[in-house]
């Protein structure tokens, strides 16, 4: 059965391949995203997937931007919070607005997306919400204080949600990806990366569409049973 689903910064990356794979399994799939409007309107192109712009981080901007979606494609059932910033930093460097910004997109995206969209899953009983957490969420990371307090903020804020969705058949689940063959982690210096792949035991970096394999699973009717979940795709560099 086909349903309506937001994916947040989905026009690029890991983002792009959940939109992606939801598609083929046959939702109506809507990419939202924040700035660049080249490459959304390219993503759109490319795959049909409308993508639709506000900020995550806005609250206001994503009642309206959900009730937009609602009112062109019908009630939302499924959410991928995606979406993610970064601005790395050790604690001495690091600016309130680093912190303020990572954590207003990053955890607040969240809540703002699961507000507009929530109640209405809990009404018609029924409704997926993934959240991206990181690797970096649940071992921490040098230099990312931030990104890491945000990420396992997103644990937390899953497990809580889930037990207030499971009796109305909303589940609420996380996927925490290691490290994976995106743009953010290609504009990691060559050096650092070939230190961080000797430690994942698989060998290798992660492919975005073995995130999106995992999403397509939570989302589906047969992930009714999985909820307050975290699911980690990071080979084996993190056994939590």
């Amino acid at each position: 059965m086909g349903r309506v689903a937001i994916v947040t910064g989905g026009t690029r990356g890991i983002g792009e391949a959940i939109c992606k794979r939801l598609q083929r399994q046959g939702h109506t799939v809507i990419a939202n995203y924040a700035g660049n409007d080249d490459k959304a309107r390219a993503f759109t192109e490319a795959t049909g997937i409308p993508a639709r712009k506000w900020d995550v981080g806005d609250h206001e901007a994503c009642i309206a931007g959900c009730a937009a979606v609602e009112a062109e494609f019908g009630p939302v059932d499924i959410v991928v919070n995606n979406a993610g910033i970064t601005r790395d930093g050790t604690m001495h460097k690091m600016s309130f607005d680093d912190w303020n910004d990572v954590m207003r997109v990053n955890l607040g995206g969240c809540f703002n997306m699961a507000k507009a969209t929530f109640p209405g899953m809990r009404e018609r009983g029924w409704g997926r919400i993934v959240n991206i957490g990181s690797i970096n969420g649940q071992a921490g990371q040098y230099g990312q204080v931030n990104y890491a307090a945000a990420k396992s903020g997103i644990h937390g804020f899953t497990k809580a949600l889930a037990q207030e969705g499971a009796k109305f058949g909303v589940t609420v689940n996380a996927i925490a990806p290691g490290y994976i063959d995106t743009d953010m982690v290609a504009a990691v210096p060559p050096a650092v990366l070939e230190k961080i792949v000797a430690k994942i035991p698989v060998g290798r970096l992660g492919m975005a569409e073995e995130i999106a394999r995992g999403v397509a699973f939570l989302t589906s009717e047969n992930g009714g049973f999985v909820t307050g979940s975290t699911m980690s795709i990071n080979g084996g560099q993190h056994m939590y």
